[in-house]
């Protein structure tokens, strides 16, 4: 069942969104993305005359309540955004009587979760090298089919459309499913957009296929890298794992990030890069700074020989015209984290740079797709998300989905 095919008239829909945005120290929303782009599912249940319950997790509670990763804070702005009332149920899981009293038209927002252990479905407090940890997970198993069906039990019709959890078997991204037939759950527009994204990318490559990996660890990048390694022709590493790379051919990086337990993968990386015939780009120059912060005093180093005391923010002038044109050149352009500080205004210059040759590639009839928090965050910085083809609202799920698994919250709808 497709979400245009269903008729929602007199029907409760329970829709999980993935509303994990990033808000500032008084809890105001500082990028809205998230929102807007389940705008378009929403509104289709409320213009059919159905009703609304809406879910999501935000932050990394650990399965306990925290006040900080409250969705009671973004209310008001999810009720602006669809343009009418909100009501707001405070636990998620006792919130029968909330959703039985729903109307037509009307809109209920579930707290976090996220608050529950149950929905990651973990086991809490007990290590994985514990003997009652195999004990402990199997119960959490079962307890988290029984959240899941008390989630379900709120609703006629379930909807996933939070393409940024798509990769966890969540209770409420996966195991929810199971609780209604196939007539009666589907994907939103944004999911079946961002899986037609994917596939646009992996099913039909145009070449040269670039693909540009920022972000401050090489660790948490290691598994799409070497996937990666079989499908790119050219492969951009930037952001703070640039210093890992430069210290491990033995340069000197200051007080730059680096991971220095992983020097000898950097150089593996870089072995199988040659090995696979993939060019692979890596900074050369940046801007370094004497303190981590907007104001601090600057200069251009080469990434070998960054004096101590400083380290390096940005990508440099010369970084930025390697990058540059090597994505002119692209046909097929992935993105996924900045090339610097970008939250900083003065070390914004790379990741501009990035953008900028991007969106001419676009122009030049490149298909681009940009995804993960930060990279979407700077497009937006830069005002030019209408500019490149696809924006996408998942971090890690959109990863794995390159990475070529199959992703639990898919599967649990399509089979």
């Amino acid at each position: 069942m497709t979400i245009d095919q269903f008729d929602f008239n007199g029907k409760k829909a329970i829709v999980r969104v993935d509303f994990n945005v990033p808000l500032d120290e008084n809890g105001h929303i500082t990028d809205d993305t998230r929102i807007r782009g389940a705008l378009p599912t929403l509104k289709k249940i409320l213009n059919d005359g159905g009703s609304l319950i809406i879910m999501s997790h935000m932050g990394k509670p650990k399965g306990k309540v925290n006040p900080k990763f409250s969705l009671g804070q973004i209310k008001d702005a999810v009720s602006a955004a669809l343009g009418v009332p909100v009501e707001f149920a405070p636990d998620c899981a006792k919130a029968a009587e909330a959703a039985a009293a729903l109307k037509p038209g009307q809109v209920l927002l579930l707290e976090n979760l996220r608050f529950y252990p149950e929905e990651e479905g973990k086991p809490v407090g007990i290590d994985k090298e514990d003997p009652a940890y195999d004990a402990a997970k199997k119960e959490m198993k079962e307890r988290q089919k029984e959240f899941a069906k008390t989630l379900a039990g709120y609703a006629d019709v379930y909807v996933n459309d939070a393409f940024g959890t798509a990769h966890r078997r969540h209770a409420s991204t996966a195991v929810i499913a199971d609780y209604f037939d196939a007539d009666h759950k589907m994907l939103g527009y944004l999911m079946e957009k961002e899986v037609n994204a994917v596939d646009n990318i992996l099913s039909d490559i145009k070449r040269p296929f670039t693909a540009i990996m920022g972000g401050s660890k090489v660790s948490t990048k290691i598994g799409i890298i070497e996937n990666l390694m079989d499908k790119v022709d050219n492969l951009i590493l930037c952001g703070g794992m640039t210093y890992t790379f430069a210290k491990a051919q033995g340069g000197k990086v200051g007080d730059s990030l680096c991971e220095n337990d992983k020097l000898q993968l950097a150089l593996d990386i870089m072995a199988k890069a040659k090995e696979k015939g993939v060019n692979l780009v890596l900074g050369v120059d940046c801007v370094a700074g004497d303190a981590f912060s907007n104001d601090c005093n600057t200069k251009i180093c080469s990434v070998m020989d960054i004096p101590e005391g400083w380290e390096g923010l940005d990508a440099g002038p010369e970084t930025r015209k390697l990058f540059a044109d090597t994505i002119r050149g692209s046909k097929t352009i992935l993105w996924n984290g900045p090339a610097g500080v970008f939250e900083f205004d003065n070390f914004t210059a790379g990741s501009r740079a990035i953008a900028d040759a991007i969106v001419e590639a676009t122009k030049n009839g490149a298909f681009s797709l940009v995804g993960g928090g930060d990279s979407v965050a700077c497009i937006n910085k830069f005002g030019l998300a209408d500019e490149v083809s696809y924006v996408s609202t998942g971090g890690g799920a959109l990863l794995e989905a390159i990475e070529g698994k199959v992703l639990p919250g898919i599967a649990a709808i399509k089979g």
